[in-house]
């Protein structure tokens, strides 16, 4: 069955690689990015961008003409949203860092909700919770309550631990993470970008909330042909 998604953050690196696999789809009929600033697309037609102020009061309402214009077209229309700062966080400040992942996603995720959308995956990172101590982990965990609260049929979060193949990832980090077994261990940037499209391809997943990490992830990806 063909497909359609709307995604933000496609212009990093898991997000990049999350478009070039649904690129590689062919069930997937159109991706629809929403952009910062306007980015040199590849030929492929299925493929394109509107550029939004996603700090404007307006942009959650501008969301939701996009979603509504997308499922007007007639096919299932999946949302998907791979915005983060990653290692790059140690630089932002606190408020800098809630604007983005807490004010930007929750916006689009309310955006995207009201415009219809029911299924939706969002990138995020491994032990997230609220409730810790470490800045990071606790404004991933913020992020996730944030989206949960939009009310999504299906929500797919995706809890990646060290992400090897991710120009932020230095090498020796990506070596030295395969020898931590489980979730806090390496898995391939392409893993989870073939595990977002596996997640829309699955037409019959079950509503609620899920969360999938490195070994989730993994056997994903192998389900792609």
């Amino acid at each position: 069955m063909a497909f359609r998604v709307l995604i933000i953050g496609g212009t990093g690196q898991v997000g990049a690689a999350v478009v070039r696999a649904l690129a590689a789809e062919p069930s997937c009929a159109e991706v629809l990015m929403v952009n910062r600033r306007a980015i040199s697309l590849s030929a492929d037609p299925r493929v394109r961008q509107v550029v939004l102020d996603t700090a404007a009061a307006e942009f959650p309402l501008e969301v939701t003409e996009l979603a509504q214009s997308l499922i007007a077209r007639g096919d299932p229309v999946l949302a998907a949203c791979c915005v983060g700062v990653g290692q790059g966080s140690l630089k932002w400040s606190e408020e800098e860092l809630r604007a983005l992942e807490i004010g930007v996603v929750g916006g689009f995720a309310r955006g995207c909700r009201s415009g219809g959308i029911t299924r939706f995956a969002l990138l995020s990172a491994v032990g997230s919770t609220s409730q810790s101590r470490i800045r990071y982990v606790r404004i991933m965990g913020l992020k996730e309550e944030t989206v949960q609260a939009a009310g999504f049929q299906r929500l797919a979060i995706f809890r990646p631990g060290i992400i090897a193949g991710n120009a932020h990832t230095p090498s020796y980090v990506a070596w030295l993470g395969r020898l931590i077994p489980g979730r806090f261990g390496v898995i391939e940037q392409d893993d989870i970008a073939r595990a977002f499209v596996a997640e829309f391809v699955d037409s019959g997943a079950q509503d609620g909330v899920v969360y999938l990490e490195n070994g989730a992830m993994r056997r994903m990806s192998r389900t792609l042909k």
